[in-house]
């Protein structure tokens, strides 16, 4: 399923688990689909309620129970009906995740067609979490859940090029059912400007070196009022609080979930002092870096 990149000392179950993606021998290689008791069997004693950050998406439909999970500081719950995707670069941990059944698939980056729709709407850092279809949606998303795992199952027999295909086009089916699941919190949003497309791809390629919009706009060629204007209509924000959330949103993950210190989490993130983070992290953040780790770790206790 998946394997260890890097594994923290056991003594701080704070500390983030990277989880890269292994294909099970015989498997099609980018996808696998199992169930949550599958998965709670066969992940290591103490695996799933410790931080892991996952370098593949991870789609989990849920048939019955309750549960908590997080991801990236944002609790979420899950019950029947929720569908969860937590992407590539996103740090998770699991509730009781004894408390709920369903199905569970891990889709390696890559395995949909780049450059299509479906692929976009994939990586999409900034789709929603956690989805609660109702109606003829819920029917419909959990009809293509349960098609892709007899697809996964029963298709062995096939050339193993024509089983990633059924796998791939069924993929895509339910990556296009969830992204135009009805209501006004998740509707298909409009086009986003190519301005914002390439300036959010830059970001999250370069936050940790460059923090000003000037850098950027330079680097892509547009002028930053350009990049305002498109981050403003597409995001809600400008283009200096979008770079300014990506850059604490990893202090937030690093200050929580890793043992460095605050000086090395800076220079990690581009500042050139201690005092520069701290001051850029508190005015943000609303407390220092030390006092954010210190409520993390008393909450995670």
């Amino acid at each position: 399923m998946v394997k260890k990149r890097h594994t923290a000392p056991c003594s701080d179950a704070g500390e983030i688990l990277d989880l890269a993606y292994q294909a099970p021998p015989g498997t099609p290689a980018g996808v696998e689909v199992l169930s949550l008791a599958e998965l709670r069997e066969r992940a290591p004693e103490g695996l799933l309620a410790r931080p892991q950050r996952l370098d593949f998406h991870q789609i989990v439909a849920v048939d019955s129970g309750s549960a908590a999970h997080t991801v990236d500081f944002v609790g979420h719950r899950l019950t029947a009906g929720s569908v969860l995707w937590v992407r590539p670069g996103q740090v998770q941990r699991f509730g009781d995740v004894a408390a709920v059944e369903g199905t569970v698939v891990l889709v390696q980056p890559g395995f949909l067609p780049p450059g299509t729709s479906v692929a976009a709407m994939a990586d999409d850092l900034y789709r929603p979490v956690l989805w609660q279809p109702g109606g003829e949606d819920l029917e419909a998303v959990f009809c293509a859940v349960r098609h892709l795992a007899t697809d996964f199952r029963t298709g062995g027999r096939l050339p193993p090029g024509i089983h990633a295909d059924v796998l791939r086009h069924l993929l895509s089916v339910l990556v296009l059912r969830l992204s135009h699941v009805a209501g006004p919190a998740h509707a298909a949003p409009p086009p986003l400007p190519e301005a914002f497309v390439r300036f959010r791809a830059a970001v999250e390629r370069d936050f940790t070196t460059r923090h000003r919009i000037t850098d950027y706009a330079r680097a892509l060629g547009y002028s930053p009022r350009t990049l305002s204007r498109a981050t403003l209509a597409a995001a809600g924000v400008g283009a200096k609080e979008f770079v300014d959330r990506r850059v604490l949103l990893e202090a937030k993950r690093l200050l929580a979930h890793s043992g460095l210190s605050a000086a090395r989490i800076g220079e990690r993130l581009g500042f050139d002092d201690a005092a520069n983070f701290s001051k850029y992290f508190q005015h943000r953040a609303g407390l220092s870096p030390g006092a954010f780790r210190t409520a993390q770790r008393g909450h995670s206790a």
